[in-house]
């Protein structure tokens, strides 16, 4: 038996979920739930997960932080 589910989701991403899933002749719940499963399946861990520790905090007292600092902070 199919269980309700709640999603928050922006609107125009419904959109375009919703078009998207008829230009492929399916609903958007079978949409879903299809990408669920294969992510299931496929069980890859995230980029987050992957690069998570990787990083070593910026060195301040390097010319390029600080020319990047001047331009994107």
């Amino acid at each position: 038996m199919k269980q309700k589910l709640t999603l928050t989701v922006d609107p125009e991403v419904v959109v375009a979920a919703k078009r998207y899933a008829r230009s492929r002749g399916v609903s958007l719940s079978a949409l879903i739930e299809r990408r669920l499963r294969e992510e299931m399946i496929v069980g890859e861990p995230s980029f987050a997960s992957r690069w998570r520790g990787r990083f070593r905090p910026a060195d301040r007292d390097d010319p390029r932080y600080e020319a990047l600092a001047r331009k994107y902070l």
